[in-house]
Parts: C-alpha cells; structure tokens; sequence
C-alpha cells in the first residue's frame, strides 16, 4: 500500500507526539523541521511506514536513548499478563474459543502508541474486556480452512502488551507450527525479543526477528534467514495496520489480524475506521483482479 498525500497531517502529528521526549530547545524544533520536511516530500510509491521509520530513528538520534517507549512497553506488557487468567477464563467458557482467541488478539491491537500517543491501560483494558460487545469483519472460514492445512505458520507480531493475548491464539492453534517474528530493533511500542522473552512467549514458541525497526514488515528491509521463512511459511498472520501497509500486495497467503485506525488505509480496505478486521489477503487480492478485469 503506498503513502497518500492524506498520510501527511498524520506524520505531523507524531512529529508532535514524539517531540515530547525532548526538552523544548533547538534539538525539539530541528526534529519538528525535519518531520514537516519529511511530511512535505513524502514518496508517494513507498508505504507509509518508510516515514514513521525515519522520524523515530531520528528521535532516537536526538535523546540518546535506544528505546524511548521502552517504560510503556514494560507497562502494557505487566498490564495484559495480569489480565490472562480473566482472558482464559472468556475463552474457556466461548461456543468457539478459537474465534474468541482470535478476536481478543484483534482487540489486542488497539495498544498502538504510534496513532495514539496517549492510550492508557484503561483504554486497552476496555478494549479487551469490551470484546465481546464489538463487531467484526472476519474472512473466518478461509482463515480456518488454512490453519487445518498449514504445517509452517509464520506470526507476524505487532506490539507489546498485545502480544501477550497474541499468545492466547498462539496456544488455540498449536504452538509447534508457529514461528512469531518481531521487530529487528526498537521501534515505538512495537515487540522485540526482550518483549517476547519477558512475557513468556518465547518459552511457548519459537521467536525470531526480521532484521528491520520499521513499523511493519519492509521486505526489501528485512533480513535474508527472515525472508527465508517468509517465504517457506504457508501460512502468514499479520498482525497490524503497519502489516496492512507493507504487505497487502504481496502474494503470499496472509491473514491481517488488525483495527482500522486511520482513514486511508480505511479507504484501501473498504472497512469503516475503527472496524476490527480478519482479512484473507489472498481472497481480496483475487477479488480486485477479477473485478478489474
């Protein structure tokens, strides 16, 4: 999916979500200049992500600190592992745990500080809790039908805090067939290994990295043993709406697990913004060939 020209106001915005890490002086104003620059010159033939990218390797550059989020990354993962007994609890008692699983770690996904800066554990409490009560739009008998035939499933993992429920659909599918991946380096709140080794995660399933610290899954950014396995894998869920954006015109078979949170990649999906979404990537690229033939 490439940038729109609607992408600007939202780096604008997380230029001034992110200036906040600096004290106010000229290092703040030259990161505010060099975002509005970025805004202003945007390739309009590379994902959106290529720019999130770039603003916070340069606020890394500015503060010093490899990890900026990494005290919100500690906190929402504390958060979402007290919440597991009362999230196995729902599962436990669902006419489809399988589905359910799948739902809360969809649900997981709104503790994204990339579009919302300021989430608060109330906020994502109510997200998981609320489950029940939202709706979904779900490819769900495709996605079941490729989890009975996939031996090599590949986890594409989106951030912390959620991928302490991603595990809960971990353990629903059958850890032994499923490799997660996440980021290469820190990156806004999104997982890395320390992430998946303080949740546990990584002592139910294999975790490895993608070699990238973009927001998403930049292929021609990513790592040779990844995209190795990428490509091996036969089944591939991503999770997040920076998956959505890197990877929905790649033609591999991908399941995005994620929540619509900005109106142009409503408009590339079709969905309302807010909509919690299962799409088979396969089927909806099929879908716009056929229809544009």
């Amino acid at each position: 999916m490439d940038a729109s020209p609607d992408c600007a106001a939202c780096f604008i915005r997380q230029g001034a979500d992110v200036s906040r890490f600096l004290p106010e002086g000229p290092a703040r104003d030259s990161l505010l200049e060099e975002v509005r620059r970025m805004s202003s010159e945007v390739d309009l033939t590379r994902p959106p992500v290529v720019v999130g990218q770039a603003i916070h390797r340069r606020l890394r550059e500015l503060t010093g600190d490899p990890d900026p989020y990494r005290g919100a990354k500690l906190a929402f993962n504390d958060l979402v592992l007290g919440l597991l007994p009362e999230l196995r609890d729902m599962i436990r008692h669902a006419p489809d745990p399988l589905r359910l699983a799948a739902r809360l770690a969809i649900a997981g996904n709104v503790i994204d500080l990339g579009p919302n800066a300021s989430l608060t554990p109330a906020d994502a409490l109510l997200a998981l809790r609320g489950v029940l009560h939202e709706s979904f739009h779900e490819d769900w008998e495709s996605f079941v039908e490729a989890l009975a035939h996939a031996t090599r499933i590949m986890y594409l993992a989106d951030n912390a805090g959620e991928i302490v429920v991603d595990r809960l659909l971990i353990e629903a599918i059958g850890p032994d067939r499923v490799t997660v991946v996440v980021r290469g380096g820190p990156i806004i709140n999104d997982a890395t290994i320390e992430d998946a080794r303080e949740t546990g995660l990584a002592d139910l399933v294999e975790v490895i990295d993608n070699g990238s610290d973009a927001p998403g899954t930049l292929l021609d950014d990513c790592g040779a043993t990844f995209r190795e396995r990428f490509e091996a894998a036969d089944m591939i869920i991503a999770k997040g709406q920076g998956n959505v954006e890197t990877l929905s015109e790649v033609n591999r078979p991908l399941f995005f697990l994620f929540k619509v949170k900005c109106p142009v990649v409503a408009a590339h999906t079709g969905l309302p913004q807010g909509t919690h979404a299962l799409i088979d990537s396969m089927r909806r690229r099929g879908a716009r060939a056929d229809h544009r033939h």
